[in-house]
This record gives C-alpha cells, sequence and structure tokens, in this order.
C-alpha cells in the first residue's frame, strides 16, 4: 500500500507539473527489489532538501531495472549484481552511450530458516548441497543430521526467487559459480518480503535474502567458506569488512554521464543524511565500502 500512495503521489506531481507549467523533474529509478525500500527512503527524504525534484521507484528487479536502461525508459537502474558485458554492450547500441557505473551500499548476503530449526550455521558447501544442481540435500537431517521440530518428513522446501532478480544470480554464481545452476522444485518468488514472509511460516524452509529484510521472525544462519573456516555472521560490520563469504556490493546505473540534476542525486545518498539511512534500513553505505 505504501508503495502505491508514493506512485500515485507521484503521479499527480506530474500531472499538476504539466497543469501549471511548473518545473517539477521527475528521475526514473527502477529495478532491484533489494534496494527498493532503501530507494524509497532516499526519495522521500530527498524531496524534503528538493521540493522541485521526485524521485519515482519501483523494482521488478535488477534485470529489469537494467533492461529499462537499455530500452532507455529510466534514468537509473538499481541492481543487486554488477552489470554484464553483454548488456553493457546492448545499452551501448541502442542508446549511443557507455552505460556508467555507482557503488551505493553493501550487503551481506543473509542465507535463513524457520526459528523452529536448530541448525545455526552452514558452510558454503551445505548451502550448495541444499541449492544446487546434483545437489543431494533434500531433507534436514541429511544436513548435519538435524530434525526441525514442526517439519513433517522433515523434508526441505527451497524458497528462491526468479531469474530476473539479482539477487537470484549473484547467488547462484557465489554458491556454484557461472557454470552451473540451482536445482529444480524450488518455490521462486518475486520479492524479498515474499520469501521472508514464507519461511516465517514455514519450518521446513530454507530461503536467502540482502539483509536489510531480515526480522525477528527468522534465524540468519552464519556462513563459513568450509568446514575449517569460522562461520561469519550476515551483519554489518561483516559486510563493510568482506569477511562474510557471499558480502556484494549494491549500484545504480545510467546511461552514459547523467545529467547535473541526476548526478546531484546519486552523489546525496552518499551523504551523512543518506548514509543514516542506509543504514537505518539494514544495508552498509557506499563510502565504508572502501574501509
Amino acid at each position: 500500500m505504501k508503495k502505491l500512495l508514493f506512485v500515485v503521489a507521484l503521479a499527480s506531481i506530474s500531472l499538476v507539473s504539466c497543469e501549471n507549467d511548473s518545473d517539477y523533474l521527475i528521475i526514473q529509478n527502477k529495478g532491484s527489489d533489494t534496494l527498493v525500500n532503501l530507494a524509497q527512503a532516499w526519495a522521500e527524504e530527498y524531496r524534503k532538501l528538493k521540493p522541485d525534484v521526485a524521485v519515482a521507484v519501483s523494482g521488478g528487479g535488477s534485470g529489469t531495472g537494467i533492461a529499462a536502461l537499455i530500452n532507455g525508459t529510466v534514468d537509473i537502474a538499481n541492481s543487486s549484481r554488477r552489470i554484464k558485458e553483454e548488456e553493457r554492450e546492448e545499452a551501448r547500441k541502442n542508446n549511443g552511450k557507455d552505460v556508467n557505473e555507482f557503488v551505493v551500499g553493501m550487503d551481506a548476503l543473509a542465507v535463513f530458516v524457520h526459528p523452529n530449526n536448530p541448525i545455526t550455521g552452514l558452510t558454503l558447501e551445505e548451502v550448495a548441497c541444499i541449492y544446487g544442481e546434483g545437489g543431494t540435500c533434500e531433507y534436514w537431517h541429511q544436513v548435519r543430521n538435524t530434525q526441525v521440530p514442526g517439519c513433517q518428513g522433515n523434508k526441505i522446501i527451497r524458497i528462491s526467487r526468479q531469474s530476473n532478480s539479482g539477487t537470484y544470480q549473484y547467488f547462484r554464481e557465489a554458491i556454484l559459480g557461472k557454470k552451473h545452476d540451482l536445482k529444480l522444485g524450488s518455490m521462486d518468488l518475486n520479492g524479498s518480503k515474499e520469501a521472508i514472509d514464507l519461511v516465517e511460516k514455514t519450518p521446513c524452509a530454507i530461503g536467502y535474502t540482502g539483509m536489510g529484510y531480515l526480522n525477528p521472525h527468522v534465524r540468519a544462519l552464519c556462513l563459513s567458506k568450509n568446514a575449517n573456516e569460522p562461520c561469519i555472521e550476515p551483519n554489518i560490520k561483516n559486510a563493510v569488512s568482506k569477511v562474510y563469504p557471499i558480502a556484494r556490493e549494491l549500484y545504480m546505473y545510467t546511461s552514459g554521464a547523467p545529467s547535473e540534476a541526476i548526478q546531484d542525486y546519486i552523489n546525496w545518498t552518499q551523504s551523512d543524511r543518506a548514509s543514516e539511512i542506509t543504514l537505518e534500513t539494514g544495508y552498509t553505505p557506499a563510502e565504508k565500502v572502501k574501509l
């Protein structure tokens, strides 16, 4: 409802600007579901600072945002994975401009389970055994000999994301590498919130999401690269230091050099106030990525 009201409000702004010949600028910003809540919070705060600029934020996934950038229908594409070289080339062909990349934050991609699940951590090999094509872990007792209270048959229910999601693509490559895929039979959801809500209600389930979506009703697992490495929690400190095994950068992309007004907005997302919002939303400000 909040997203709907925000879009309706922006549509009203657009109509007012047309009717009154006002100088409202609307920046179209689309893409990553991981970033959508943060981007909306940034947009609302920026409007207070610049009443004549409205940032219209929508989600749909990183692939959707990048496709819109390629097609020339957005000013900024949000993405939770790095743009592919073939996407850069397609944008160059369509628009005659190189894509500009801006790192706007850092995320520890969290693997999470229902609170009833006694497992507190996994290795990346165990995650691959659960999710990866050819992985043999179909029941929780195959993973550290675990019985999950309330999970009928102890069978693992894998929650995943649709293929246009940057989170899906990053997770697949980080866990399995570029040459392998996730196994069939998972429940592929549109958004991170839907994944959290389903795992919260399903003792058998496991899912993955950006850490900004975590809540007290699910348990985020610590992860280790292998059985001999320490198990690392998905949190801001471990994202900044990059000791968490599947920490990732978050991006904004523009087609060519942005206009002065769009560059001002992107610069502002790294300001002290915007960084406070980033932290409040559960992510790490981009300037800390370089620490």
